[in-house]
């Protein structure tokens, strides 16, 4: 998702369900963006490391921000509205990686799109 400074979410075409213990509604990530995180937890998890993981809702609940302990035993579902899949960048794997280790917290507020 892109946000111009001062403004509303810009929406993406193809939005990815990101499914956490199967208990709860899945987080709602754009397609694209979802790739790269699945490859960051995957990365993380692979090494078992495990980490929190910060969003932002929005689907109108209760909570105003979300927090999860993401581990190796606990189940992870990636879902995508595509079929084919997104091409991948590098670079933002990088970035998200050096921000997630920096701080034991992968915050990803500014990645989340709206329902």
């Amino acid at each position: 998702m892109g946000r111009r400074r001062g403004s509303a979410p810009v929406y993406r075409d193809h939005m990815g369900r990101l499914r956490y213990d199967g208990t709860s509604d899945p987080i709602l990530i754009e397609d694209a963006t979802l790739a790269h995180l699945k490859i960051v937890i995957s990365t993380k998890l692979r090494r078992q490391e495990s980490f929190m993981m910060t969003w932002l809702p929005v689907n109108g609940g209760v909570d105003k921000r979300a927090t999860v302990w993401i581990h190796p035993a606990i189940p992870l579902q990636f879902g995508y509205d595509a079929a084919e899949p997104p091409a991948i960048d590098p670079r933002l794997i990088a970035d998200m990686m050096q921000a997630l280790n920096a701080s034991g917290e992968l915050v990803l507020d500014h990645l989340i799109s709206p329902a």
